[in-house]
C-alpha cells in the first residue's frame, strides 16, 4: 500500500515541479534542452509501444522523417497551417509504418529488427533523392514555425519568440501522448500485444490475429513518431536527412533499454537522463559516445531492468536480505 501511496504523490508532484520549473530557470538554452528532451520523449514512448509486441524497431526516426518531412513539405510549399500539419505527419507516419510492417508481420525477433533496418535506410534514401521538395542533403530550411494562438477569450500565444511558450506546448502535448499511450497499453489492445510478445503460438491459439496487433502496434508507434517529427520540424524550422539516420535511431533504442522496457515510464526517465546530462556538461561533448556505452554497461549489470526497476530492484534484494536473515536467526 506504501508503494502505491508513493506513485500517487510522485506522479502529481513531479508535474507541478515541470508546471512551475520556468519560475526557477531562465537560460533559453537550458529550455531549449527540455524543448528536445520532451519530443525525443515522445519518439521513444513510442518505440516502447511497438516493442510491446515483440518487435524491435532499429529505424524509429526514420519514421519521424516521415512525419517531419510531410508537415514541413505541406506547411512550406502548400501554406498549410502547422496545427494542421502536423497530425497530417502523424498519419504519414502511420502509414508508413503500416505499408512497412503488413508485409513483414511474419518476420520475427532479430530478424524483423534487420529488415526494418533496411527499410529506415531507404526511408533516408528516399528523402536525399526527392531534393526537388526535402533540399536533399543541403537540407531543407524556412519551414514555418509553430503559430500563435489568439483566441478571443484567451491572451495571444507567440511561440516562435518564447522558448518558455514552446515548453509549455511540448509538456502538454507530451502529456497527452503519454496519457493515450498508456491507455492503449492498459486495454485489451495492450494485453495482446504482451501476450504475441511472450508467446506468438499461444497468442494465436487462443484466437488472438497476431499479423493484425503487429501491424496496429506499428501503426500507434508510427503515428506518435510523426508527431514528434513533425513537432521537430516546426521547432528546428530546418530539417537534414542525417538527422533521422541510423545513429538517431540507435539512440532511440538506448533511451528505452537504459530507461527500462518493462516500465512505462523506461524511455521518459531514459530519455532525459541520456539527452540532459551530456547537454548540461557540453565540455565533455565529444566523450558522448564513451558516455553512453559505460551507461549500457552499467544498466546492462547492474540494472537489468533499466533505471526505472532500480527502485524495484532495491526492494526485492531488501526483502530477500531480510528473508535470509530470518532464516539465519531462526537457525
Amino acid at each position: 500500500m506504501n508503494g502505491i501511496n508513493l506513485k500517487k504523490v510522485t506522479l502529481p508532484f513531479i508535474l507541478l515541479c515541470l508546471f512551475f520549473l520556468p519560475a526557477v530557470i531562465r537560460s533559453p538554452y537550458y529550455f531549449h534542452t527540455l524543448n528536445m528532451t520532451l519530443i525525443y520523449i515522445i519518439a521513444a514512448s513510442s518505440l516502447r509501444t511497438i516493442a510491446l509486441s515483440g518487435q524491435i524497431s532499429i529505424a524509429h526516426a526514420a519514421f519521424m522523417a516521415v512525419g517531419a518531412y510531410v508537415s514541413a513539405i505541406l506547411a512550406k510549399y502548400l501554406g498549410w497551417s502547422p496545427w494542421v500539419t502536423i497530425p497530417m505527419g502523424g498519419i504519414a507516419g502511420m502509414l508508413a509504418g503500416v505499408l512497412v510492417g503488413y508485409p513483414l508481420v511474419r518476420v520475427r525477433a532479430i530478424y524483423f529488427s534487420m529488415v526494418s533496418l533496411f527499410s529506415g535506410m531507404a526511408i533516408v534514401a528516399l528523402i536525399g533523392v526527392c531534393q526537388t521538395y526535402t533540399g536533399g542533403d543541403a537540407g531543407l530550411i524556412g519551414i514555418p514555425p509553430l503559430p500563435a494562438i489568439d483566441l478571443p477569450w484567451l491572451p495571444k500565444i507567440v511561440f516562435v519568440t518564447s522558448k518558455v511558450n514552446q515548453y509549455y506546448f511540448f509538456l502538454l502535448l507530451t502529456m497527452a501522448c503519454l496519457f493515450f499511450l498508456h491507455r492503449v497499453e492498459t486495454s485489451r489492445t495492450g494485453t495482446n500485444w504482451s501476450a504475441i510478445s511472450q508467446s506468438y503460438l499461444v497468442a494465436s491459439s487462443v484466437g488472438i490475429n497476431e499479423a493484425k496487433y503487429r501491424v496496429m502496434a506499428l501503426a500507434v508507434g508510427c503515428f506518435f513518431a510523426g508527431i514528434a517529427g513533425a513537432c521537430y520540424a516546426h521547432y528546428t524550422m530546418t530539417l537534414t536527412s542525417s538527422t533521422f539516420g541510423f545513429l538517431p535511431s540507435i539512440n532511440l533504442l538506448i533511451y528505452v533499454l537504459v530507461g527500462g522496457v518493462g516500465n512505462f515510464f523506461g524511455p521518459v526517465i531514459g530519455t532525459a537522463v541520456l539527452v540532459i546530462i551530456p547537454e548540461t556538461f557540453r565540455w565533455l561533448k565529444e566523450y558522448v559516445p564513451f558516455i553512453f556505452g559505460g551507461i549500457m554497461l552499467i544498466v546492462a549489470f547492474l540494472m537489468p531492468q533499466g533505471i526505472s526497476g532500480l527502485v524495484t530492484q532495491i526492494k526485492e534484494r531488501i526483502h530477500r536480505n531480510s528473508k535470509n536473515g530470518e532464516v539465519v536467526h531462526r537457525a
